[in-house]
């Protein structure tokens, strides 16, 4: 029936192509571990297109992603940590150079929410939240969910899942598929933003089907295993994941409600995972460190976590009392016990020099203690040995500024890469840079720029206005200015309509 709608809708109407792209999104969002007991292994279901069969553009899919991103921003708390973003976004390139599609773009990221939930987008943005990172109990795990939720993209996986009206926009569409994962995270909220979003006539139906989850389990134990990851890690997680529902009751969070686990499919995944040559696939001391600045970031209490890692520094391999010891000086410095966090991080650093985390955390106590000279050393240092930490360069870029070397930090921050100029952390170091060298149009600008970045339109369109009142702005700037404010005020318009 569905289908049938959706070949009703005129070939010529533009927003056709997006209301399709939606609809493959809202599958997406709500795929990460779901249960089909139906064998669809060779199912290839047509490429996305409209009724007359012609493509959805790389373009529109790019906007609604970017826009999508933007309004996850100014709803759920996303990490900004740069280590943590760093690890993640890492971990995720690794399975995508090993997918279907290794040169299509994914931005991976974690959600600050201690909610078991996984979800992507349009894009290839993918969502891991830090409540399931911390679930996993060893790094296949954690790379067998986002290799799940890469195949899903990978292979085109389609479902018609709602009818839209034609005056559905991308800032509507992105606010929708928001208030969708809301409904995962915050069941109320999230049925109070579509009510919001239906009081401007623009209707839902939304039914989802599971019929793709075998070929991505299948797709993703195949990118695990191609990317030095344990496909066992996917089986051990779905019984993880399925026991983890015995102990919440009524209680149980959205996203295993709609996503449960069934005995059939572990042992499914368990047997295709023996067909694979067994080996050992230890953790990278990376996941364990994440993992660990993690629980520190999520804890309500951090005496209770100092009391969580100091009972794990005499237990396990030399590598986990190595990690607990990490957690104590990451807690300790959270606390403002500088002299017990120092001693703890400098004996880390001398034993294991090969691991930027200890290096990063020693600069950020040199910091905390206001010695800038010693943390830029060693996040120079650091750089040297590890060029590729982008983690190091964003620290090293903050103590610039905190330093007074805005035009250096400038410098360093244009010659960042792509993945790094789309957190909204650029922009808002990018603003200070221009604020320190007493450039207030530019300054302004970037400021919008965060801003918009992070789903707070209105203050974008502010600070848009304040740049236009400096003085000496140059005829490029100008344009770029009032380019800028049209397409702030556009959108903000739509936001204002749809609530």
């Amino acid at each position: 029936m569905t289908a049938k709608i959706m070949n009703q809708i005129p070939s010529y109407c533009p927003v056709c192509m997006l209301t399709k792209v939606l609809t493959l999104t809202v599958a997406l969002l709500f795929y990460p571990l779901s249960l089909q007991a139906t064998d669809i292994e060779d199912i290839r279901l047509p490429d996305m297109g409209d009724s007359a069969g012609s493509l959805i553009s790389p373009a529109q899919e790019k906007q609604l992603g970017d826009a999508f991103f933007r309004s996850l921003h100014a709803k759920i708390k996303i990490n900004q940590d740069p280590e943590i973003q760093h690890y993640i976004q890492s971990v995720g390139q690794q399975l995508v150079a090993n997918s279907d599609l290794p040169t299509n773009p994914f931005y991976f990221f974690v959600v600050l929410d201690k909610q078991i939930n996984a979800f992507a987008g349009p894009g290839g943005y993918i969502g891991i939240n830090a409540g399931l990172f911390l679930l996993t109990e060893a790094e296949s795990e954690l790379a067998s969910v986002m290799a799940h939720e890469i195949a899903h993209v990978t292979q085109r996986h389609l479902h018609r899942a709602f009818e839209a009206a034609s005056k559905l926009s991308i800032p509507t569409a992105a606010a929708t598929l928001a208030a969708i994962l809301l409904g995962t995270q915050s069941p109320a909220l999230g049925q109070a933003a579509l009510i919001a979003i239906q009081a401007g006539s623009i209707q839902f139906q939304i039914d989802f089907t599971r019929a793709n989850e075998k070929e991505a389990d299948r797709v993703g134990m195949k990118t695990l295993s191609k990317s030095n990851f344990d496909p066992r890690g996917m089986p051990v997680f779905f019984e993880r994941l399925q026991q983890s529902t015995r102990f919440y009751g009524k209680g149980i969070p959205e996203f295993l409600r709609t996503h449960p686990v069934s005995s059939s499919r572990i042992a499914d995944t368990r047997g295709r995972a023996r067909k694979y040559h067994y080996k050992q696939y230890p953790d990278s001391l990376a996941y364990l460190l994440s993992r660990a600045k993690l629980r520190i970031m999520l804890a309500n209490d951090p005496r209770q976590t100092l009391k969580y890692f100091q009972a794990r520094t005499h237990q396990g391999t030399e590598r986990q009392r190595a990690v607990a010891r990490y957690g104590m000086a990451l807690t300790q410095l959270k606390l403002q016990k500088y002299t017990a966090a120092r001693e703890i991080l400098q004996s880390l650093t001398a034993k294991y020099p090969d691991q930027p985390q200890y290096a990063y955390a020693l600069a950020d106590l040199a910091i905390n203690t206001n010695h800038y000279q010693r943390a830029l050393k060693l996040l120079k240092n650091s750089m040297a040995r590890f060029p590729l930490n982008n983690a190091l360069k964003i620290k090293y870029i903050s103590t610039l500024l905190e330093t007074g070397n805005a035009e250096k930090a400038k410098t360093t921050l244009q010659a960042l890469d792509y993945i790094s100029k789309k957190q909204p952390m650029y922009y808002e170091l990018i603003a200070q840079s221009y604020a320190h060298l007493d450039q207030p149009a530019e300054s302004h600008r970037y400021l919008a720029e965060y801003y918009y970045a992070v789903g707070h339109t209105a203050s974008a369109i502010l600070q848009i206005n304040l740049a236009k009142q400096a003085e000496g702005i140059n005829f490029y700037l100008q344009a770029i200015l009032d380019e800028r404010l049209q397409f702030f005020m556009s959108e903000e318009k739509e936001r204002k309509l749809n609530q």
